[in-house]
């Protein structure tokens, strides 16, 4: 059993939060084999991590838990999308966010859970919160530079876009070639003349 003041909350990388309660599963009764959870994740889920960089969500998950006799299996599969700003242009977009994560939870004398796929959790309990392996497992997934579509394939119209391509080194450089020094030019032939 957890002790009185981690009832109802769980330890995490020494930080104490609050659970979700839908996100919280009672093992003991359910029998052996597998057994299917299905949740829509929005941004309020988030929310509660005090994780802002999301301006919406909407993720299907489905969680496969898996009995068995001295352990528990889980394995999440999600897919959907999240609102987020460009970062480049700051513009919002539906980032496409899926994958797969698997953990297993075991029994042991106290709660543990700083092996990213195993949660030990005390003999006697008798549920297990899950809300942390679907915040990470969900945050890890996005790409670490979100770029909008629009940018990659250039039907994006931005003023941040075009003050970029205006600044850009790319441009006509005519007026920077008056101002350099005519000695250098030697020098430039020197390479070429090879």
């Amino acid at each position: 059993m957890q002790p009185p003041f981690l009832e109802g909350k769980t330890l995490n990388s020494g930080v104490i939060m609050k659970e979700l309660k839908e996100f919280t599963i009672p093992f003991v009764g359910l029998k052996l084999g597998e057994h299917i959870f299905n949740y829509e994740i929005k941004n309020t889920f988030f929310e509660h991590f005090e994780y802002d960089e999301f301006n919406g969500a909407q993720v299907g998950l489905e969680v496969l838990l898996n009995k068995k006799t001295t352990l528990l299996e889980f394995s999440l599969k999600y897919n959907g999308s999240v609102n987020v700003n460009c970062d480049l242009t700051n513009e919002p977009y539906d980032q496409e966010v899926n994958g797969n994560y698997h953990f297993v939870v075991k029994f042991g004398d106290e709660f543990n859970d700083e092996d990213e796929d195993l949660l030990v959790i005390p003999h006697g309990s008798y549920q297990v919160n899950i809300q942390q392996y679907i915040y990470e497992s969900i945050v890890l997934a996005l790409p670490a530079k979100r770029i909008h579509p629009g940018v990659k394939d250039g039907t994006l119209q931005s003023e941040i876009l075009k003050k970029l391509e205006e600044l850009s080194p790319n441009g006509n450089d005519e007026s920077d070639n008056s101002d350099i020094d005519p000695r250098w030019d030697n020098l430039k032939n020197l390479l070429t003349d090879k």
